[in-house]
């Protein structure tokens, strides 16, 4: 368990480059408040051990993620060679779009909308118009795999839309593409959006699949529609100062794009990792915001333990890669957004701390960063990096 942070964090010091990795929902532990959403016991990097057996993944654990959580078999150094901690989430909710602009100073004090129950017909009634169909499948919450064994031999018959929701605040489209082309699809996600705007609906997301009845299988051409954030964030901030912005896998769905120089589309994590090594061979200046997705879309929400700590061991490896490729002057963040504990009931996040660890190409960030109060000290501490003013945003750097 951390108590108050005893940082041995070195004083700030200019940075070329700086990378921060999402790890999609690997929560370090339920949140004071996690009763209060259901997840009391939550932590979904410790169940994933438990799980799947002993979490053997020697970056990481060098890094001092093991520090964080008692997790069956990972080991932790006594000096990490990263600086580590723990975030709490400010944010009135456990969802991918709070959680990533809470991290780039935009907490999200209102909940987002959601619909347990379907949504109503002042909703559905303006999109079947706009995307001109006479009704669509489904307007349930529900498991994605599970709603479309359920729908897709209706929805291959004709052509209606599956419609669906869980415990975010997610419209959800799914089409099956040899019946659906996919640019309808988009456009019938486009058309959604402008209508759930005023409903405060957070990411209306498009699922394509192929396949058949028993073996459907969601394609990675998948495309999320968000609100835009509040206000601006540390994106825009660097954005201002002259700092080139590129977000990788879904970075530019969450922000609307807002605040993106360049963005760059991947098909899962190894696919994210191969894009952000490759950055780190060309780039000469600027911040990489990297998701990495399977870990939740693949595994937490299926409650997989077993994949999800594969995809993990398959990260420790692409994350050393990584390290080898950074330059003096490069900073690394990694952290995640919410959890998605396998072990829990349900299949939707979890509300738990992530994980922050810090380090950067000379090996110069060391010590125990505490609890932090909030996700946003992920951005102060880039802005930090940069030497570009917070202006307002909220957030406390590495550095104090």
């Amino acid at each position: 368990m951390i108590g108050c942070a005893r940082s041995e964090v070195l004083p700030a010091v200019n940075y070329r480059r700086a990378f921060c990795l999402v790890l999609d929902s690997l929560g370090v532990g339920a949140l004071p408040d996690a009763p209060r959403f259901g997840d009391a016991g939550a932590n979904t990097l410790a169940h994933i051990a438990d799980a799947a057996g002993p979490l053997e993944l020697p970056v990481l654990a060098s890094l001092g993620l093991g520090k964080l959580a008692s997790v069956r078999g990972l080991s932790s150094p006594e000096v990490p060679r990263a600086a580590y901690g723990r975030c709490a989430e400010l944010s009135a909710g456990k969802d991918t779009s709070s959680g990533h602009w809470e991290m780039m100073g935009q907490p999200v004090s209102r909940a987002f909308a959601t619909f347990p129950q379907g949504f109503p017909a002042e909703i559905l009634e303006p999109f079947c118009r706009s995307a001109g169909v006479p009704a669509v499948l489904g307007n349930v919450a529900a498991s994605g795999t599970e709603i479309l064994e359920r729908l897709g031999p209706e929805h291959e018959r004709t052509g209606l839309p599956i419609v669906y929701t869980s415990a975010d605040s997610v419209f959800q489209i799914a089409a099956h593409l040899d019946r659906v082309p996919l640019e309808r699809l988009y456009a019938w996600c486009e058309a959604a959006r402008k209508i759930l705007d005023p409903h405060r609906v957070g990411r209306v997301i498009a699922r394509p699949f192929r396949g058949s009845v028993g073996a459907y299988q969601r394609t990675y051409d998948r495309r999320d529609y968000s609100m835009l954030p509040p206000g601006p964030t540390w994106l825009d901030r660097l954005q201002e100062a002259g700092v080139p912005t590129i977000g990788v896998g879904k970075i530019e769905d969450i922000f609307a794009g807002q605040g993106l120089t360049h963005s760059i589309h991947t098909e899962g994590n190894r696919d994210g990792m191969a894009a952000t090594v490759g950055l780190a061979s060309e780039l000469e200046h600027g911040f990489v915001f990297v998701n990495l997705v399977d870990f939740d879309m693949l595994y937490g929400h299926r409650r997989d333990a077993q994949g999800y700590a594969r995809a993990l061991l398959e990260f420790d490896a692409d994350l050393e890669v990584l390290l080898g490729a950074l330059r003096p002057d490069d900073l690394l963040l990694l952290t995640a957004d919410h959890g998605n504990d396998p072990l829990h009931g349900g299949t939707d996040h979890t509300r738990e701390y992530v994980p922050l660890l810090a380090t950067d190409g000379r090996s110069s960030l060391r010590g125990d960063l505490g609890i932090r109060s909030s996700f946003a000290d992920v951005g102060a501490t880039i802005g930090a990096a940069f030497n570009v003013p917070a202006r307002g945003l909220p957030g406390r750097s590495v550095w104090g």
